[in-house]
């Protein structure tokens, strides 16, 4: 990984993506079982025992790492994972979306009482924010909570919800009417088991990832359950947002690395017409554009990394890098597939898989659409304040 000597990274970055990459060399299988929620538990609890998810939470009190969430540290993580193991990858990164809120707006008792569990990888986490009529609109939340004696209760749906089903506990998002819009959104802890939450609905996508639709029946969730102010929540879910878009970005690098190595190895292995397909200028012309725009996205991802943990805002950066990275890898992926020619979309073929695994990261946290629309609104807002 010739980019960790880009000046974006410092020599504890390097020594840590050589060991995961060692580590998920011999850890991870592109092959999975039928039981997919049974090896996204095995991968939580062998990323938590291999001390991978201390990076993932905030606070070394609560098993952290350190006592911030280092997004340079996140990506790279993301990204070596993705390399070797899709899945692998998203148990990882469900774990820091999932607790990212208590990390960043927990008290201390919601603190001790999940992030250590999680950094362990001795309890599974999810995030619950969309909704049937809610995904990248959060201002039409329907899903609400009342109060009720010394808690609340919580009625509606969430739909599109990763490890839905087999979380040990979900940060839900619920309107609370403290004002109109997102203004009037909170955010709560509600462990799997509390009376009222029930697993409506398991999804099946096209590539196979715990998703579930969750329905909310008069549960009640006590107020030391809530996190951040009432009315807060839409800040609680953008801040966290914040911090792990960009390693979505990390992990379409990942995806589209593995895809670029996949195709040189094909195209110097495979004869045709008396010569290898890399002697071919239309496979030189497609092997350039890949590598090129795998690098760029990479440039993207990693400023975004870097400024965020220097303190700056990266509204505008993170998006432009889930964007750019997301859109890139789909085009990588594509071609390696097509270098590969019908061998390309066998089932379990690395390249069909990887085509598979990127289709969704151009919709989940912001679909590219979503995304132009931010960078636009940064640089107009910029060009405002100017």
């Amino acid at each position: 990984m010739q980019h960790l000597d880009w000046p974006f990274f410092e020599p504890r970055h390097g020594k840590l993506v050589a060991a995961l990459d060692q580590w998920a060399a011999g850890r991870t299988a592109h092959a999975h079982g039928a039981d997919v929620d049974a090896t996204c538990r095995d991968l939580v609890r062998a990323l938590g025992e291999g001390g991978w998810l201390q990076h993932a939470v905030a606070g070394r009190a609560y098993g952290g790492s350190s006592d911030t969430i280092d997004t340079r540290t996140v990506c790279l993580i993301r990204e070596t994972l993705a390399y070797h193991d899709g899945l692998a990858d998203f148990a990882f990164a469900m774990q820091g979306l999932g607790s990212g809120a208590i990390s960043l707006f927990g008290t201390t008792e919601q603190r001790a009482r999940y992030l250590q569990r999680v950094a362990a990888g001795q309890a599974i986490a999810a995030f619950a924010l969309s909704e049937p009529e809610a995904g990248s609109d959060v201002a039409a939340m329907a899903c609400a909570a009342r109060p009720d004696g010394s808690g609340y209760l919580l009625n509606g749906t969430k739909t599109w919800i990763s490890n839905g089903g087999i979380a040990d506990f979900y940060v839900v998002f619920v309107r609370t009417g403290e004002a109109p819009g997102a203004r009037g959104i909170t955010a709560f802890v509600v462990d799997a088991d509390t009376p009222g939450l029930e697993v409506a609905e398991r999804i099946d996508v096209i590539a196979p990832h715990p998703l579930a639709r969750l329905r909310f029946h008069d549960c009640r969730v006590p107020a030391a359950q809530r996190l951040g102010e009432p009315g807060q929540g839409f800040k609680v879910a953008m801040a966290t947002l914040d911090v792990f878009r960009t390693s979505v970005a990390a992990a379409a690098l990942g995806f589209a690395r593995r895809a670029f190595d996949e195709a040189i190895g094909r195209a110097t292995s495979r004869r045709m017409f008396g010569q290898t397909l890399a002697d071919f200028q239309l496979t030189q012309s497609k092997l350039a554009e890949m590598a090129t725009g795998i690098d760029a996205a990479a440039l993207l991802t990693y400023r975004a990394a870097w400024m965020r943990d220097g303190g700056a805002r990266i509204t505008k950066e993170a998006a432009m890098a889930k964007m750019t990275a997301t859109e890139t890898a789909q085009r990588v992926i594509d071609a390696a597939v097509q270098m590969f020619g019908g061998q390309g979309v066998v089932s379990g073929e690395t390249v069909e898989r990887l085509y598979r695994e990127i289709r969704a990261l151009r919709i989940y946290e912001g679909a590219t659409e979503v995304q132009q629309l931010i960078i636009a609104r940064e640089l107009l807002r910029s060009a405002g304040a100017a």
